[in-house]
């Protein structure tokens, strides 16, 4: 349980306690991918300067990218895994440099993309793993998805349970199980993926039944003492944009329940399931599949997506297709075309999450489209925490200067969603141009995000004033 929520003004600066961890404000670095690990997914020197960079800037708390628990899906490559006990090694190394020089807590995410797996070193028929038969021309590379069997899911369910365990092995304060970007929960969880007529299927109780165990599976292996929440999307909005949606078979004939997928009604009856089953928080963001536009609003990164589909073209025949169809007319069409049901918003899963604090005792924390102070505050009237990415990366003090109400000389994140775009084929960074001086300071920012051990620390490590971004 939480503290009680307090009320003053001030209170995005005031500590929380979830479980037995304590949080020194109310912000959180949200999840956030790219290629900074080894090939086998372990972290690296590079990983933790740049998760220390967030901890330098003042958030309470980061929430990891996804560690992958199944070391066959890893996707993309130098992502990180904890699927092995080898992978606790270098976390265990690494974690009490970002944690305790600031006091900021951190929490390991894990997830299995399944059919949504991004990429591979070759084509593996594992990739295509999920709740049941169908194909989907947006996310994953393999041609068709493919039901898992019964021992496959078993097999799952016990992948997150060890994975857990060695995150608390590892050292970290907590760890969050994705329920959320069209990752394999998430799958068994939609009812336009899911088509299933047994146990893990054919009704919303018997759709939820794989999070329940994952989650009763993930308590068992870490105890009733390490924090344990789940980031879960409060509606699925399977239309939502139709050009993703169009791509995805089958969809004839659906029921409307098949046609959206989860709405907030019952992703609120789930919330209560996860309170029931002792989950301490709850994450709370919206759509199917990643980049979504409920997910990360803004604009969809045409060019960037593009790149990415263009570098896994090799693996199948519909990654070859899809890359060859983003060269079929001119950018400027395709990438009017793709932004169709994009656009950029503040706060957009606020009412969602209200809905869902409203029902639940446990803290939830809401994410997407926030770095403006009132929305904010705003938010924190009924939710208890609040999760950025994007904006932190634009800026990474921004937490220390909303809470101690600094005007910011450095722009504000324009939501071109290009950073998305890139977490799969470049350094993690800001890539739009516009907020910089020049490109060459553009690099210099993404490198200095991105440095190993043994370079220049403090004001050295950071890019030059004339490579700062410009106001």
């Amino acid at each position: 349980m939480s503290d009680l929520h307090p009320m003053p003004a001030e209170v995005l600066g005031q500590a929380l306690t979830i479980g037995n961890v304590n949080f020194k404000n109310r912000l959180l670095r949200s999840s956030v991918g790219g290629r900074n690990c080894n090939y086998d997914g372990s972290v690296t020197d590079v990983w933790k300067n740049f998760e220390k960079r967030f901890a330098q800037g003042g958030v309470g708390g980061i929430i990891s990218t996804t560690f992958h628990v199944n070391q066959s899906r890893l996707a993309p490559l130098q992502y990180p895994s904890i699927a092995l006990q080898r992978h606790v090694f270098a976390l265990k190394k690494f974690l009490p440099e970002i944690r305790e020089e600031h006091g900021t807590r951190y929490i390991v995410q894990i997830g299995d993309p399944g059919y949504a797996t991004y990429s591979s070193l070759f084509p593996e028929d594992t990739d295509g793993l999920s709740a049941s038969d169908g194909f989907d021309f947006a996310f994953g590379y393999t041609n068709r998805r493919r039901a898992m069997s019964q021992a496959q899911i078993q097999e799952a369910i016990s992948n997150y349970a060890s994975a857990a365990a060695r995150v608390r092995e590892a050292g970290a304060d907590g760890v969050e199980i994705t329920a959320a970007k069209g990752y394999l929960i998430h799958q068994f969880l939609n009812p336009g993926i899911n088509a299933r007529d047994d146990d893990w299927g054919g009704s919303a109780d018997k759709r939820f039944r794989f999070l329940a165990c994952v989650v009763d599976a993930v308590r068992a292996a870490v105890g009733k003492d390490f924090l344990v929440g789940v980031r879960l999307s409060a509606a699925d909005h399977n239309q939502d944009p139709r050009l993703l949606w169009w791509g995805r078979l089958p969809w004839h004939f659906k029921p409307e329940e098949r046609r959206s997928g989860s709405g907030i009604d019952q992703m609120r009856k789930h919330a209560l399931a996860l309170q029931d089953l002792g989950v301490d928080f709850l994450h709370i963001t919206a759509g199917y599949g990643f980049p979504n536009p409920h997910d990360v609003p803004g604009r969809f990164p045409f060019e960037e997506v593009r790149m990415f589909f263009d570098s896994v073209r090799h693996l199948s025949a519909k990654a070859s297709a899809r890359a060859a169809l983003t060269h079929v007319a001119p950018t400027a069409w395709l990438d009017w075309l793709t932004n169709i049901g994009w656009k950029e918003a503040n706060a957009v899963n606020l009412d969602s999450a209200n809905i869902i604090k409203a029902a639940v005792r446990i803290p939830v924390i809401v994410n997407g489209g926030f770095q403006d102070r009132p929305d904010i505050e705003r938010a924190l009237q009924a939710c208890d925490m609040v999760s950025m990415a994007r904006a932190l990366m634009a800026d990474p003090d921004l937490p220390r200067r909303l809470i101690r109400r600094e005007a910011s000389q450095v722009p504000r994140c324009t939501r071109c969603n290009k950073c998305v775009g890139r977490t799969a084929t470049s350094p993690l960074g800001c890539y739009d141009q516009s907020r910089f001086p020049s490109q060459q300071a553009m690099f210099e920012a993404i490198m200095a995000f991105n440095r190993p051990d043994g370079a220049p620390s403090g004001s050295d490590a950071q890019p030059s004033e004339a490579a700062l971004p410009q106001a």
